[in-house]
């Protein structure tokens, strides 16, 4: 394991949009040279396996506007919301999304979607003993969405054959297949978040 610290000499800000920002971090390489490292700061976010006695697990099939086409993944959203932890958030998304409340929470898994270049992360929960809510209202692309239920053995056939081909979702089915399969005991919701992400919601709280 290296010992070198990458310290941060300077920093600025090239963009500030809606859900991210960029900086340009100057950081001190092994050896003595500085190195400009982009980084895309995001909220963070929470995901949800919600699971019925049948072991049927709810999905969203929903519009994603960069890919220009509608996906089937599991309830998510960011956590953007000032306050709000993290658990608070899935459970709120599984009601916006899904119309479905949880009696039994778990973290299943927690991701660093994309490391090389941004700090967003996500917190990715088992859902169980499930009752459903009224209807939510919903905008936008959400006025679109469609939940459907699927067997968890056809979720990871849909994963393998191409057809879920959301990052979060695929890591999720895998996870639960085989924490089902292995008897794999989860962790509780207060487990640490180690990459929870923080720097945009601290951002945003300056005045």
């Amino acid at each position: 394991m290296g010992d070198h610290e990458f310290d941060v000499t300077g920093t600025r800000t090239v963009y500030d949009g809606a859900i991210i920002t960029l900086r340009v971090d100057d950081v001190a390489m092994p050896g003595g040279r500085i190195a400009e490292r982009e980084v895309v700061e995001h909220f963070g976010a929470v995901a949800i396996l919600a699971r019925d006695e049948n072991g049927r697990i709810a999905m969203v099939r929903q519009y994603r506007h960069p890919i220009g086409r509608r996906l089937l993944e599991l309830p998510a959203g960011l956590l953007d919301q000032d306050g709000e932890a993290p658990l608070t958030a899935a459970q709120r998304e599984l009601a916006e999304e899904a119309d479905l409340a949880a009696d039994t929470w778990h973290v299943l898994v927690d991701l660093a979607l994309s490391p090389g270049f941004t700090d967003e992360a996500l917190r990715l929960y088992l859902a169980e003993d499930l009752h459903h809510l009224d209807e939510a209202e919903r905008v936008d692309e959400e006025a679109d969405l469609e939940v459907e239920w699927v067997s968890l053995d056809d979720a990871v056939a849909m994963v393998l054959a191409g057809e879920i081909v959301n990052a979060t979702s695929v890591a999720g089915i895998l996870a639960a297949s085989t924490a089902e399969r292995t008897g794999s005991r989860l962790r509780g919701v207060d487990a640490p978040w180690t990459d929870e992400p923080t720097a945009l919601r601290g951002r945003r709280r300056r005045p």
